[in-house]
């Protein structure tokens, strides 16, 4: 078991998914959680089911595609708590499938500005408040679209290999202020967006994974953890996998 009491945790995308389970994973284990989302009725659940376990959490709506608004957030976490821990940059979307060459500049543009703009915009406010609270941990969430080709997604994979850039260079720039920077990349999980996919397209995209199965939003919640933890207290700069194998493929 961690020990994370009196620490602060702001989750973002916690409204479901890989967010919602990170954010229960979190509080479970002592911290005080903040969730993040564009979605209230999402994030709003997910405050209910941590204070009915006995966690203590706050919802504080979020639109990662506008950097002003992931700015007002940070600020209200740190005049409710004065202090920020852990940074999940987790909220995402993808795109319908389609060629490069079929990509709409709107579609590029909405895409990169939650995907990859959003996690920037992120650290840029979480970095500064993590060393003003002594230090800190940061993951981003990735995929395995950013570090691999991705036919027919190319803004997301684009935007992920981004995440994956954004998390190295931030690694670097702040080793020595006591902020660390790592990413997950996580292959098909379990989640709402899986399970809105066809039999047919689940069992597609289950049967490039060797373990032959999605991972599930809590296996992913708790490498997030281990990430943030003291037990990883010397790993920064890190992109980790989360695929069942699928990478070594």
């Amino acid at each position: 078991m961690y020990e994370l009491a009196e620490n602060v945790a702001l989750v973002t995308g916690a409204g479901s998914g890989i967010g919602r389970a990170t954010a229960r994973r979190f509080a479970r284990e002592g911290a005080t959680v903040v969730v993040a989302d564009i979605d209230v009725d999402g994030g709003e659940e997910t405050v209910s089911r941590i204070e009915d376990a006995g966690g203590t959490a706050t919802f504080v709506k979020t639109d990662v595609g506008r950097p002003d608004s992931i700015e007002s957030s940070v600020e209200t976490v740190i005049e409710q708590y004065e202090r920020l821990d852990y940074a999940i940059n987790n909220a995402a979307t993808g795109n319908e499938p389609a060629p490069i060459t079929e990509i709409e500049e709107t579609e590029w543009d909405r895409i990169n500005d939650i995907n990859q703009k959003g996690v920037w915009a992120g650290m840029r406010e979480q970095i500064p408040a993590m060393e003003a609270s002594g230090g800190g941990a940061i993951v981003n969430v990735a995929s395995m679209a950013g570090i691999r080709g991705s036919p027919g997604r190319s803004p997301y994979s684009a935007s992920k290999h981004g995440v994956v850039g954004l998390t190295k260079t931030g690694a670097l720039e702040f080793a020595d202020a006591g902020v660390r920077v790592n990413a997950v990349c996580p292959t098909i999980v379990d989640t709402p967006a899986l399970r809105a996919m066809s039999e047919a397209e689940q069992q597609q995209v289950i049967s490039n994974v060797p373990m032959g199965r999605p991972a599930q939003p809590e296996e992913v919640a708790s490498a997030i953890l281990w990430l943030c933890s003291d037990e990883a207290s010397f790993i920064t700069g890190q992109t980790i996998p989360i695929d069942g194998g699928e990478s070594q493929q």
